[in-house]
């Protein structure tokens, strides 16, 4: 073989050895293509769903912030209501004994009342006045005789009293109340001084 043919030969070889790596990277970059075109597509699914799940997600959002709205809407117009009507109870209890005064006033301009059946009326209306005050938990402080308490008392005077204990109530001018507990008004009282 000649110098010539031997070249060409080895240029023939080296033509096979090119096509064969051109024809395996040709293979190879199209089985890639295959499974990244799988990957994109699967990416593609991925990015869809948590898409849709974002989306799930603020309208569970939106709608559990609607409903807190509406809930403190709600607890705002009760609280509205409760202030507004509170009292409601309270008022039937005590409209009776206004009713109750004025008959006891109409008995009274009556020609020929009897003034101790009108006493006896309103003796039973403010009866049925602090039973009703009693029931909203309105307790009178009538401390005749009691000693003088300055967190419920309030003293008016002092007189020398001798027989009596000093710091002694020995007579209420008004009465005091207390709601719940807590004084509402304090008994006006004159006290015993040593």
């Amino acid at each position: 073989m000649t110098n010539h043919e031997q070249d060409q030969q080895d240029n023939s070889e080296l033509l096979d050895d090119d096509q064969v790596t051109l024809e395996s990277q040709q293979a190879a970059d199209s089985g890639a293509e295959a499974p990244a075109s799988d990957d994109v597509a699967a990416l593609q699914a991925e990015i869809a769903r948590l898409n849709e799940e974002l989306q799930t997600t603020k309208e569970n959002a939106l709608r559990a912030a609607a409903e807190a709205q509406n809930a403190r809407r709600r607890a705002e117009q009760d609280v509205e209501k409760a202030h507004k009507f509170g009292l409601e109870k309270f008022v039937g209890d005590i409209l009776p004994v206004a009713d109750n005064l004025e008959r006891a006033i109409d008995a009274a301009k009556a020609e020929g009342a009897d003034l101790g059946v009108v006493v006896e009326g309103v003796e039973l209306t403010l009866k049925t006045l602090v039973d009703g005050l009693k029931r909203h938990k309105v307790e009178q402080i009538d401390p005749q005789g009691e000693p003088f308490d300055p967190q419920l008392h309030q003293a008016m005077t002092m007189i020398e009293q001798p027989d009596v204990e000093p710091n002694t109530v020995i007579n209420v001018f008004q009465r005091g109340y207390t709601l719940h507990g807590r004084l509402v008004r304090p008994a006006m009282v004159v006290v015993s001084k040593a």
